[in-house]
């Protein structure tokens, strides 16, 4: 019986990222049911990395070759998109012929797939955190393109649905429920004792050392608690990195927190051995295996495995967890497993996770806005950590029990491997096969008339689909730029032009130019590049018979457009043409530089001054027709 061919998009180095974990947890289950012929496309690694072999189904990394990587070098915004794919998927579809794309990565990522021919030739679906309003603009856009969209959080949904689109559904982030349960009271009991802390009552936070995670507020929290219940003997666990992020010994004398009130876990990289007690400096000497200086804060280089965090979970009696906002927050699930009672933020996936219903209390917040996004931020009241924090520590121990109970069959019920996974299946089967394998290009239509449309935000959409075949709505991020540029300082006129001049030129493509070369005249060609116009091709066309009889031995490629081959086409001189791509505007890319060996002797680039772009090295290799006299 023939498989559904799947193709999940998403990183694969950085496996302590949500994302990361996430996928990994999705893919071994596919695999083990046999249902599909699971491909991972993945972020960070070259096609065919060992990494990628070493993987029980088929992986390739998502970097495209080594020379188009170089001839993008030094432009970040470019090295950053190859990094997600976007120079390498096209290949992955044409190569692999998925049935179904799942792309599980933050939404600008996945920038211009929606775009592509394939897109909506075959199922395809992005599945990302959106975590604070007004919804990323990238997000919005995507909505109108995107028919299968789906989020980490019902906050990113609802937001969604807001601005009109009911095609996002939430789908929760992955987790292993297996790994993470409650010990026996007694189990507990001797855990604490086992550092100390069987008279107090500790309140957990588990969390990368970001500043989008509420330090100072949680600090702030504490002490009014313990200033209002003495006799609970609080003490507060950071299970975090004390060497990142906040600088947490400053805010505790800041706020007069005594040293032995906070605690932390300590890690020997070398015995893997764990220890919380207070803070008191990093690259210690190890107590288990007298290692020296190998004791450090738990961290993402070196930290306790699933099973010893499992028993940090249990060494709380409740757990806390004041953030500005985030996409998932996993060590709240993780908690929730544990049958701890959650204080959460009530803002973004908190929301999801904070209500009586989950195994959990709100956490009230004040908002302010991130500089340079205007992002809705939460910060997290001091007063409502410490309120919640007396609500459990006075709460009777049957409901505290029910309510922990209840906290882990919330996760179990929507955050399990299990429960998501369904969900992704019944995507997958509602999914057809693709059968027809020649992909129809998008259409543009330069000589498409002016509509008579009085709405200028529907005039825009219309010119965009049946001009330039691209589908927007009145959210877009272009349709709100061209109607903003109506009302200052365009006209329609003048707008229709610009559409009808972009939709008739020819799209420009990534070269892999080790595809267009020969194979048997490396270290005897030379590059002659002239994009455009057609006076500019004709001019250099004109010298070409005289460079040949300067450099005879050497084969002359000729770089353009495709729209001036014909004014090249039949030079005796020139050996080949090529279609101009943007990597030839790179002179060191052409000729070489350092370890990379290059792909011509010389190349000419006589459309570009020296003052722009250095064009004159040529490996010291071109030839003078001047006579000193």
């Amino acid at each position: 019986m023939k498989k559904k061919r799947i193709l999940i998009h998403t990183n694969f180095s950085r496996l302590f990222t949500g994302f990361g974990k996430n996928c990994k947890n999705i893919l071994r289950y596919l695999n083990k049911t046999g249902k599909y012929e699971v491909i991972e496309f993945a972020n960070g690694l070259p096609w065919d990395s060992p990494d990628c072999q070493r993987q029980p189904w088929k992986s390739y990394g998502s970097l495209p070759s080594p020379n188009v990587l170089a001839s993008i070098r030094g432009d970040g915004n470019k090295e950053r998109m190859a990094n997600y794919g976007a120079f390498s998927i096209d290949r992955a579809i044409q190569e692999l012929k998925p049935d179904v794309y799942l792309g599980i990565e933050d939404v600008w990522a996945f920038n211009g797939f929606w775009d592509k021919p394939w897109w909506n030739h075959i199922t395809s679906a992005i599945w990302t955190t959106l975590d604070s309003t007004p919804i990323l603009p990238d997000a919005v856009d995507a909505a109108a393109k995107v028919k299968n969209y789906f989020v980490w959080a019902s906050f990113a949904e609802r937001g969604l649905n807001e601005l009109g689109y009911d095609n996002v559904k939430t789908i929760r982030g992955t987790l292993d429920t297996n790994q993470f349960y409650a010990f026996s009271e007694l189990d507990k009991k001797k855990l604490k004792q086992k550092f100390g802390l069987q008279n107090n009552f500790v309140i957990g936070f588990v969390f990368r050392n970001q500043l989008r995670k509420s330090v100072p507020n949680m600090l702030d929290g504490f002490l009014e608690f313990k200033r209002q219940n003495p006799q609970a003997k609080p003490k507060l666990l950071l299970h975090t990195h004390w060497s990142e992020g906040w600088d947490i010994p400053r805010l505790m004398r800041e706020k007069n927190i005594a040293a032995e009130d906070v605690y932390t876990t300590y890690f020997c990289k070398n015995c893997k051995q764990y220890e919380i007690r207070p803070f008191s400096g990093q690259d210690l000497n190890c107590g288990y295996c007298g290692s020296a200086r190998s004791v450090s804060t738990t961290n993402i280089a070196h930290g306790v495995n699933e099973s010893q965090l499992n028993e940090i979970y249990n060494i709380m009696d409740v757990y806390c967890h004041p953030f500005t906002s985030g996409g998932q927050e996993i060590p709240v699930q993780e908690a929730k497993l544990t049958k701890l009672i959650t204080l959460v933020t009530d803002y973004s996936c908190g929301e999801d996770y904070c209500q009586e219903d989950s195994g959990g209390l709100p956490l009230s917040w004040a908002e302010y806005r991130e500089p340079g996004t205007q992002f809705i931020k939460a910060s997290t009241l001091p007063s409502s950590i410490s309120k919640q924090l007396s609500k459990v520590y006075n709460m009777k121990p049957d409901k505290r029990q029910k309510m922990g109970e209840i906290a882990r069959q919330f996760v179990i019920d929507n955050c399990s491997i299990e429960s998501v996974c369904k969900q992704l299946e019944e995507f997958f089967d509602s999914a057809p096969f693709v059968e027809d394998w020649n992909i129809p290009q998008k259409i543009k239509n330069p000589n498409y008339p002016n509509p008579q449309i009085t709405d200028d935000a529907e005039w825009i959409i219309d010119l965009y689909k049946n001009m330039l075949g691209e589908t927007i709505d009145k959210n877009s991020q272009v349709c709100l730029h061209w109607v903003a540029r109506l009302k200052s300082d365009s006209n329609r006129e003048g707008i229709y032009n610009h559409f009808r001049q972009t939709s008739s030129q020819k799209e420009q493509k990534e070269v892999d130019i080790e595809d267009v070369l020969d194979k048997d005249d490396a270290g005897r060609r030379i590059a002659v590049v002239m994009p455009q116009s057609a006076g500019d091709v004709l001019m250099v066309n004109s010298l070409l018979s005289n460079l040949k009889e300067l450099y005879p031995e050497h084969n002359i490629y000729f770089v353009t457009l495709p729209q001036f081959f014909e004014i090249v086409n039949e030079h005796p001189a020139v050996h080949k043409i090529l279609p101009y791509s943007p990597i030839f505007d790179n002179l060191l890319f052409l000729e070489g530089q350092g370890s990379h060996q290059g792909y011509f002797e010389i190349a000419f680039l006589p459309f570009v001054t020296t003052q722009k772009h250095f064009t004159y090295h040529h490996n010291g290799k071109d030839r003078t027709q001047l006579q000193l006299q």
